[in-house]
């Protein structure tokens, strides 16, 4: 019986131990300042990162500055009981400090523990990260501005007018459109329509434009121009995911004749004028690597003085409410329908107006008007 009450009593003086060898295997640095502002108590870790002496030192003496902190999270646990935090330079080494009361068998606060953890390479992470990411926002800002001046010019292009509303979703678009001379005789234009968003649906932007630039010189025909265009995204060996629709056009400014094909591109471009309104239908598939050859059929419109055309991207018609409803080409339509003003100004009021919380994806409306 006597030998069990050692037992007991070794074990009781042992736990009683527990406590100081928990802080003292912590890796954080541990220490309790009474209401005086004095150390009474720091955990092994802290000692030998400070020195051995630091206990009965003045809290701000410890960590080697000269005068009182300017905000004391210490005095301000202790008058209030509130846990605080703040960070503490401490040499090379920052540290995120929490300062948590200590009470009396009264329930009064008459120290402070504070527990130091060391985020220098967290906080110089973040400062790396942050380094890298405004030299990040600067080339987006560089790109996003490129983007819009490779964009055509707003105005007369010989006989045709030409306006555009353009609206990223992100600072970087995967909707592109162009109109260019091809000779004396024919001006082409198209509107493009990349899957995604941001750098990499900007990247290939450029290459529609880029590869489009150089094709129109080869041929007055719509569908081989897109035949072409497919077998120059092939070669560039991008995943199967990688995929655009188009549309496009060449005009015959002689009799205003014009060819198209459509390269999967599901918002139809809408052709109107005060008596009528007509969509460009005709199928075809997109530029995607689903296809290792295509073919495309061409259809002609005659167009007259004061015809209109309107291409925009699926961003208009598939917005939702907050009823979840897509926009839709009917309501697109009753808009072209009443031509009342700048049409392009309002698809856009009536599209503000329609949808419900931030818009995910982008916008492109892209209209030509017949002047003679």
């Amino acid at each position: 019986m006597l030998n069990e009450k050692a037992i007991l009593e070794g074990k009781i003086k042992n736990h009683a131990r527990l406590n100081f060898d928990i802080l003292d295997g912590m890796v954080d640095w541990v220490r309790v300042i009474d209401n005086s502002g004095v150390v009474i108590y720091a955990n092994q870790p802290m000692k030998e990162a400070l020195g051995n002496d630091i206990i009965g030192r003045r809290c701000y003496r410890v960590l080697g500055k000269c005068k009182a902190c300017d905000r004391c999270i210490t005095q301000t646990t202790i008058s209030t009981g509130i846990i605080s935090e703040k960070e503490e330079h401490i040499g090379d080494r920052i540290f995120a400090v929490k300062s948590s009361p200590v009470k009396d068998l009264e329930g009064n606060n008459y120290a402070a523990v504070e527990v130091f953890r060391d985020v220098t390479k967290e906080r110089k992470l973040e400062k790396e990260l942050k380094k890298k990411n405004k030299k990040m926002n600067k080339d987006l800002s560089f790109a996003r501005t490129l983007q819009k001046r490779v964009l055509p010019k707003k105005g007369v292009y010989d006989n045709i007018e030409v306006d555009y509303m353009y609206k990223p979703c992100e600072m970087l678009s995967g909707d592109i459109f162009d109109i260019f001379h091809i000779d004396d005789n024919h001006i082409g234009f198209y509107i493009a329509d990349v899957v995604g968003h941001g750098v990499t649906a900007s990247m290939m932007t450029m290459f529609v434009k880029q590869t489009m630039k150089v094709i129109k010189k080869d041929t007055l025909s719509p569908s081989e121009t897109l035949e072409k265009l497919h077998k120059e995204f092939l070669d560039l060996k991008l995943e199967y995911d990688k995929y655009f629709t188009i549309f496009y056009g060449v005009l015959d400014k002689r009799d205003n004749t014009l060819k198209y094909v459509n390269g999967g591109h599901n918002s139809i471009p809408i052709l109107f004028n005060k008596n009528k309104v007509e969509l460009l239908e005709t199928r075809g598939y997109p530029i995607s690597y689903l296809f290792d050859s295509v073919s495309y059929d061409e259809k002609i419109a005659k167009l007259n003085k004061n015809d209109k055309l309107l291409f925009y991207t699926d961003g208009i018609i598939e917005c939702r409410n907050r009823d979840n409803e897509q926009f839709g080409i009917e309501r697109l339509l009753d808009i072209v329908k009443k031509d009342d003003g700048d049409i392009i100004d309002n698809i856009k009021s009536y599209v503000d107006e329609f949808i419900y919380g931030e818009h995910d994806d982008d916008l492109a409306i892209f209209t030509i008007e017949v002047k003679e």
